[in-house]
């Protein structure tokens, strides 16, 4: 009894401090749109956002071009700056399990980026496009696989096709299901084509020459 009186005289008051007082500040991630047609969201160490937890985040945008917009939605949220202006706002949001999506609303196709949250995982990397090699001279002509062997047979998918062209009286010219390229008869040097190549039958040839031709097959994965 002595010592609570003793304290209230001497002004001691013990202070109950609110346990959200003592939390860690919201994780801030930084969105800009412009210049050009530049869109994005970064993390705070400066790489770009594709998953995270759910939580409260802080949503720092900069909007540097009156002809685009930076908006976010995704589950339980919808936030956007104005197309018509710039602005540099701050918008604490809720993010729960799902998908995420940031764009320009005037150009939603050009500028476009995603991320998942929670439960919701990322899909998986693109599966970077296969490597053929097509080669032509003024007497041979040839097309083949990464590791050297003549191209028989291979799995329909993405594609990327090197060709060499060292003839200035032949060319190298592929075709098939949705392909038609080729490189020009008076013209050497190379071409890069990255080609989606269907199941059915492929030919490369020389315009030129009826001896200069391969032909392969693609199948169905």
């Amino acid at each position: 009894m002595y010592r609570t009186l003793l304290a209230i005289a001497l002004g001691i008051v013990a202070i109950s401090i609110p346990a959200a007082a003592t939390g860690s500040p919201n994780v801030t991630l930084t969105g800009v749109v412009g210049p050009g047609f530049n869109i994005s969201l970064k993390n705070p160490d400066g790489s770009n956002v594709s998953h995270l937890d759910v939580g409260t985040y802080d949503i720092s945008v900069t909007d540097n071009e009156i002809t685009h917009n930076f908006h976010l939605k995704g589950p339980g949220v919808d936030q956007s700056t104005d197309i018509e202006g710039t602005a540099t706002v701050t918008w604490t949001v809720q993010i729960t399990d799902g998908t995420y999506t940031f764009l320009c609303d005037a150009h939603p196709v050009q500028m476009k980026g995603t991320f998942t949250a929670g439960s919701a995982q990322p899909p998986p990397p693109p599966v970077p496009p296969k490597k053929l090699s097509g080669k032509v001279t003024a007497k041979a002509i040839s097309l083949k696989t990464a590791s050297g062997s003549r191209v028989r047979s291979t799995a329909q998918g993405k594609y990327k096709v090197t060709v060499s062209d060292s003839s200035k009286t032949q060319n190298f010219h592929l075709s098939g299901p949705g392909v038609n390229k080729k490189t020009g008869v008076a013209a050497r040097g190379k071409a890069t084509w990255t080609l989606t190549l269907k199941p059915g039958k492929y030919t490369y040839r020389s315009d030129k020459s009826r001896k200069l031709r391969g032909s392969f097959k693609v199948t169905a994965s």
